[in-house]
């Protein structure tokens, strides 16, 4: 059922599902991150902050605009010239039905972020890794969608990722442990959630091989609230990334795999689990087993 704002303090509603949050909620949000961030901690994770942006030819090598072309969001600027800027000036009007027409555009080589650990792999390109790496970044990330649904579904929403770029043992050990004390937190907030294996969205997907190896050997998996909304995942890419960014551990492509946290699903999570009054929702104790 799609949250209703009215009489929840700290909570607001913009369009595209984007919340405004004040209040209780904005300092669930950070206590959300500081418990995400203190599992990060327990293997030394570098915490990152990166661009906004994404270059075009670093998103290219994996394939995504094959891929997602549905999901991708560009940051979009108009060409120069002062007759092209004098005519849009002339003639742009923001409340137009049918949205700003734009005059010519310039060139677009960047992509907004559509997942926050894209840019770990662009920051170790060609590096020789002498055992596994950890990162962290938290990053707002832009995915068009066909509905939108207010903390649930929006075009732009914050994820929490932790990377480990290493062998192929690194990485797995990882994220088997990184499941495992999810679950027993998870389980002391009697959140109602599970893990459920999973696809990612795919534009075509019976035309793309990537989709079929997924459902063939299940790499994502999803941690699901009420049978329904995805509020986190562990990926294992393989040599994926290693490969594209030339990434090597122990003389072969480095393996990759994250753990991802979807900070405004995990509000709204909170409040149809435990409702709207802040004195009701549990302690966030840390996340580190």
């Amino acid at each position: 059922m799609p949250i209703d704002p009215r009489g929840i303090a700290g909570l607001g509603a913009r369009d595209c599902g984007h919340p405004v949050l004040s209040g209780p909620l904005l300092d669930l949000d950070a206590r959300l991150d500081r418990a995400f961030l203190r599992l990060s901690a327990r293997w030394n994770a570098a915490e990152y902050r990166f661009p906004p942006f994404i270059r075009a030819e670093h998103l290219d090598r994996l394939d995504y605009f094959r891929s997602f072309p549905h999901l991708a969001t560009f940051p979009v600027a108009l060409a120069s010239e002062a007759s092209n800027l004098r005519r849009f000036a002339e003639t742009a009007r923001g409340d137009a039905a049918e949205g700003v027409a734009l005059a010519d555009v310039a060139p677009i080589h960047h992509v907004i972020t559509p997942a926050a650990c894209y840019h770990a792999y662009v920051e170790l390109e060609g590096r020789r890794l002498e055992g596994p790496v950890y990162l962290t970044t938290r990053a707002t990330c832009c995915r068009r969608e066909a509905h939108y649904e207010l903390l649930e579904r929006q075009w732009a929403f914050s994820m929490r990722e932790i990377v480990c770029i290493g062998s192929e043992s690194d990485v797995t050990a990882f994220l088997a442990e990184a499941t495992a004390r999810i679950d027993a937190w998870v389980e002391r907030l009697d959140l109602g959630v599970a893990w459920q294996t999973a696809a990612d969205p795919f534009f075509d997907p019976r035309r793309n091989p990537k989709y079929l190896y997924q459902k063939l050997e299940p790499v994502k998996h999803e941690l699901v609230f009420d049978g329904r909304l995805a509020i986190g995942s562990t990926n294992f890419h393989r040599s994926y990334f290693g490969e594209a960014f030339r990434i090597r551990c122990a003389g072969e492509p480095a393996h990759s795999g994250c753990v991802a946290f979807g900070i405004e699903r995990w509000i709204a999570a909170f409040l149809q689990r435990f409702g709207a009054s802040a004195t009701r929702w549990p302690e966030l104790e840390p996340l580190d087993g």
